[in-house]
């Protein structure tokens, strides 16, 4: 593949994977779950903290490792099988879940915006997965342009918003200290439930480690696109949430899913009502698309190794425009089918708890390889060792155990799915061998 990704390509490309519908949709189930303004805005700010931290860990590796993407580290630390079940589950269940909630939320907001029947919001989801396919197998190049352009929009209707709270005369008071829960709240469930919902607004800056061989100069610009990216990203939710909470009070933000339409209608009035839905629009189909361009290389890599069936036909690019065609229908399908069977609470938040497994293990991976190769050359070391890698695996072994103990049954359906992958893993390698 052809190095053509430019820095600022990949830092639109974690931004824009990143902030999707989660910056708009999450107010209203943290503060449920905490039921206060203070800690709910302590949990966005630890989930941008653990979550910078993890970039900061495995972007070490992504600089030292003249390899692709975060299936390449742990077939690198761990050995292959482990790279092999985590470009597994990305392949079957992350991109899918993600290309196909996203798409579903973009069709239910579409016909809400221009009065279409509803029947008709999962037509609408497909049509966007087959255009964004379109878009995509015109090139890497295209697609990754098109991507910057959609990161500007998207974060437009964002700073209105927060711009418009921050000067709002008739501000609630939304008190940050104490760090306290609402009444019948205990503050170990609020802070772990909390922290597990802003996580997933946090989700999908890792795959830009997919586009590796593909960013100009890898060596600096991948680590800088995602640390940039996460930083920036943190900044964008806490101040986003703290104008909910300004603008309207807690007990109308709880559960209230219609929270930024509701506060951008008090800002701005009717006209702020459908800007905010045309920038869930824009922001959730630069989301989309953000997925779709690094999900499809994930088959590609895979078959690049022979590790999987037909590996063949998967593991080729067209020599025209570098995009693994194969890859982009195998994960486009599986997206569709998920579209058409509905149930994206569910797979989105197994999924959660897959890659945070995953993740934690490439924070490990960065004292291992530390231990293990000292004179590896490493063109940036995360700062503060083994503070920042600390922060990250302590973060990640919570949010491991929390969906354990509070979602068992999606914890082992995630390790069901994942583990399904090892037949056709030492299938695979016996046919090799």
């Amino acid at each position: 593949m052809k190095r053509q990704i430019s820095f600022g390509q990949a830092l639109a490309t974690v931004v824009g994977s990143v902030i999707g519908a989660g910056v708009f949709f999450k107010i209203g189930t943290i503060t449920a779950q905490t039921g206060s303004t203070s800690m709910t805005l302590f949990v966005w700010i630890l989930a941008g903290i653990i979550s910078i931290a993890s970039g900061l860990t495995i972007s070490e590796i992504a600089a030292s490792l003249k390899i692709n993407g975060a299936i390449k580290y742990l077939d690198y630390t761990y050995g292959r099988v482990w790279g092999f079940l985590f470009g597994w589950a990305q392949m079957i269940v992350y991109f899918p879940a993600q290309i196909g909630a996203l798409s579903s939320i973009f069709g239910v907001q579409f016909v809400s915006l221009f009065g279409i029947k509803a029947r008709y919001s999962n037509l609408i989801a497909i049509l966007l997965v087959l255009f964004l396919l379109g878009i995509n197998l015109i090139g890497t190049k295209f697609s990754s342009k098109m991507q910057s352009v959609i990161t500007i929009l998207k974060i437009i209707p964002i700073a209105l918003i927060i711009i418009g709270g921050l000067f709002n005369p008739a501000k609630i008071p939304a008190p940050i200290i104490p760090l306290t829960v609402g009444t019948g709240h205990s503050f170990p469930t609020a802070i772990s439930q909390g922290l597990l919902s802003a996580l997933f607004a946090f989700e999908g800056w890792i795959v830009v480690t997919n586009l590796a061989n593909e960013v100009k100069n890898p060596e600096k610009d991948l680590s800088r696109a995602i640390i940039l990216g996460l930083s920036a990203i943190t900044l964008i939710y806490v101040l986003i949430n703290y104008t909910f909470m300004t603008v309207l009070p807690i007990d109308q933000l709880t559960n209230n899913n219609n929270a930024a339409f509701q506060a951008s209608m008090k800002l701005f009035g009717q006209f702020g009502g459908k800007l905010v839905t045309v920038g869930i629009l824009i922001s959730v189909y630069g989301a989309v698309n953000a997925f779709m361009l690094t999900g499809m290389r994930t088959p590609y890599i895979l078959a690049q190794d022979n590790l999987l069936p037909f590996s063949n036909k998967i593991g080729k690019a067209n020599i025209h425009t570098g995009v693994p065609v194969v890859g982009a229908f195998i994960v486009d399908a599986i997206a569709i089918v998920m579209i058409l069977l509905g149930n994206f609470t569910v797979l989105t938040d197994m999924l959660v708890f897959v890659m945070w497994t995953f993740n934690t293990m490439l924070s490990v991976a960065v004292i291992i390889l530390r231990k293990r190769e000292p004179e590896l050359k490493r063109p940036f070391k995360v700062p503060w060792y083994p503070i920042i890698p600390i922060i990250s695996v302590i973060g990640g072994i919570f949010i491991v155990v929390s969906t354990i103990i509070n979602q068992f049954v999606l914890s082992i359906i995630g390790i069901g799915l994942t583990l399904l992958g090892l037949p056709i893993y030492y299938y695979m390698q016996k046919k090799n061998n």
